[in-house]
């Protein structure tokens, strides 16, 4: 694992699997100087799906980083698999099953993998959902979740998402001030370049997502660094 490439990365653009996008816009997203692109969805993500959205984005020299939502869906062919998991979860499916079952059924490539510890925020999203997030928590907790995952669990990376709306700047800059070696992710809601240079003063790496489905222009717009 090397974290320190990814110390330099500012911003990321994620693609979903699960949402069709043009050549035209992918050249887009690539020649916007964007750090980094991320394979990453919530819903309806398969194995097929995955490979597809590679072979699109393989010929492009940039990083590549894939993001699980389930074992099943990693290939080969990536530059890194950033593994969530969501801290603040109910479920210990998040935390640590599905990880386990990785484990378990396949064969890892360790030099490739960067855990991430995620704090979900958005009770109305997907992920919200699905992981069973407590996003219903005061500041001072959010923050302790952060410095749990740095100091006990020794995360590189610490992931607040909002995924889909934008969240609380003053959350982010709260965590910031608490992080000492961990890197901070903020996701969540970035469509215009104001947003993106608000959140990038606290988040070391922002992740624009839905803006690219959404307005391509806006979302090549978000790109900071």
């Amino acid at each position: 694992m090397n974290i320190e490439n990814i110390r330099k990365w500012k911003h990321i653009m994620k693609l979903d699997p699960d949402k069709k996008i043009s050549e035209k816009n992918l050249e887009k997203i690539v020649g916007s100087s964007s750090d980094a692109l991320m394979v990453s969805g919530t819903q309806n993500v398969t194995r097929r799906k995955v490979e597809k959205i590679l072979r699109m984005i393989k010929k492009y020299d940039i990083p590549k980083i894939l993001e699980p939502s389930h074992p099943d869906c990693i290939v080969d062919g990536f530059d890194y698999i950033f593994v969530p998991c969501v801290i603040n979860s109910d479920e210990t499916m998040w935390v640590v099953d599905k990880h386990n079952e990785w484990i378990e059924k396949y064969d890892i490539n360790w030099e490739i993998v960067v855990p991430e510890a995620y704090i979900v925020l958005n009770p109305d999203s997907m992920v919200g959902k699905v992981t069973k997030a407590k996003t219903n928590i005061e500041k001072k907790e959010i923050v302790a979740y952060a410095v749990c995952a740095e100091k006990f669990f020794n995360f590189p990376i610490v992931y607040i998402e909002y995924s889909g709306k934008y969240g609380d700047p003053e959350i982010v800059r709260a965590v910031h001030k608490s992080l000492e070696k961990s890197l901070l992710f903020y996701g969540g809601g970035i469509n215009s370049r104001e947003k993106a240079d608000e959140m990038a003063k606290y988040a070391d790496t922002i992740v624009v997502g839905n803006a690219a489905y959404e307005d391509i222009n806006r979302a090549v717009e978000t790109v900071v660094g």
